[in-house]
């Protein structure tokens, strides 16, 4: 009897694909850097130091948007609480920011300036390790994925899905949110973190540091877009594909859910503590507004917009809802809420595979056209078509 002969793995990426992710690194590494620190600011090929913080900003939000991937393209759970990771991420930069500044503050006091307004005498416990950059590296990814943990473990436990998973990752974001608000809780409050100044010792606000922060975030992204395409290409990936689409049918062939959605849950909430931290930065302050509802909202509808379970899509969807927002804030301000909820509206209705997949859809019917030739010319020689009307190719096939 002979054995069965398995399919050989998939490649990471395609020829096309590498092409294309050695592009964006070059683009993200070289090519920015020298338009904006080399090219004369007269120049039609500068990029400004607006351009740099707008794009770097972006790529932050295309994380976010691909950590949604991971959980709602290919596992079906969508969140609307992970504006809360993403926030997360960004307070434990900030605090570490707000300790560089020292006595260059408005107080020159050792203590940061709202503690002082508070007249508050000492640090309080969270902020223990706030002065050690290492320190920062590890609850930046420790404090999104232990939150995460906690919350995926009961809830996913509970075997909550749907819409009522959606509805305790909003409350939970939304009582977060309340509490940051709150003085005493030693995260500035309303006012949240600003006013930063150095990094490592180094200004924050030089055009040099600028363009590191930009491509690191732009590193970063790449870095997790490889990830997520090793994750979802795996055995892993197969079986979060198989519990999106019939999770009771996954348990009846003897596998237990729980693990694969708690892991792919923290992954996801890891990579937005990530981009928060790159956020803080090159924004320049952080509040409990990145908390709000409406931001993680958002995070869905930039994933939606283009394209579920593609990985690319929500890069490009969170690409074009910024870029559109960025304008449409400035020329026509008032008008920006409809024009997200329209094309939210317009996505659902009739782009269910977003952006993305309807250029694949129109690329796989170009592909098809040819394919259909042959039959077609089969049915032209049937019907008495004339042996000269047939291509040259045809004519050496009969010969």
């Amino acid at each position: 009897m002979s054995g069965v002969v398995l399919p050989s793995k998939a490649p990471l990426l395609s020829g096309k694909g590498w092409t294309a992710f050695f592009v964006a690194l070059i683009a993200v590494c070289a090519l920015a850097p020298v338009l904006n620190l080399l090219v004369p600011a007269g120049s039609a090929l500068h990029m400004s130091d607006y351009a740099v913080a707008l794009v770097g900003k972006i790529m932050c939000y295309a994380i976010c948007a691909l950590a949604m991937d991971l959980i709602w393209g290919y596992t079906g759970i969508l969140s609307l609480g992970h504006g809360l990771f993403f926030a997360l991420g960004g307070y434990m930069m900030g605090m570490y920011l707000m300790r560089q500044i020292g006595r260059d503050g408005n107080y020159k006091s050792d203590l940061p300036d709202f503690m002082v307004f508070l007249d508050w005498k000492t640090l309080p416990w969270h902020w223990t390790f706030s002065d050690s950059f290492i320190a920062t590296l590890i609850l930046i990814v420790a404090v999104p994925g232990l939150v995460a943990f906690v919350f995926g473990f009961f809830a996913f436990r509970s075997r909550i899905k749907g819409v009522y998973f959606s509805i305790i990752t909003q409350a939970m974001t939304f009582a977060a949110m309340l509490l940051f608000f709150r003085n005493e809780t030693g995260f500035g409050g309303n006012n949240g973190f600003t006013d930063f100044k150095r990094i490592l010792g180094t200004p924050i606000a030089t055009q040099e540091m600028r363009m590191t922060l930009f491509a690191l975030t732009g590193l970063t992204l790449l870095g997790f877009f490889l990830l997520s395409r090793w994750l979802i290409a795996s055995k892993f990936g197969r079986v979060l594909q198989a519990i999106r689409d019939a999770e009771s049918r996954v348990m009846f062939s003897g596998y237990n859910p729980l693990p694969y959605k708690l892991t792919i849950w923290v992954i996801s909430a890891v990579m937005c503590g990530v981009a928060g931290a790159l956020y803080v930065p090159q924004v320049g302050i952080i509040n409990p507004g990145e908390m709000s509802a409406a931001n993680s909202i958002e995070i869905a509808i930039w994933a939606a917009v283009g394209g579920r379970a593609t990985l690319i899509g929500p890069i490009v969807g969170a690409f074009i809802v910024n870029g559109a927002k960025s304008w449409l804030t400035v020329a026509y301000p008032e008008y920006w809420l409809y024009f997200l909820g329209a094309l939210f509206i317009a996505v659902t209705l009739f782009l269910p595979n977003g952006i993305v997949g309807l250029v694949k859809k129109w690329a796989g019917r170009e592909k098809r056209v040819p394919a259909e030739e042959p039959k077609q010319r089969a049915v032209a020689v049937e019907q008495g078509a004339e042996p000269a009307s047939l291509p040259v190719q045809a004519e050496g096939a009969r010969a």
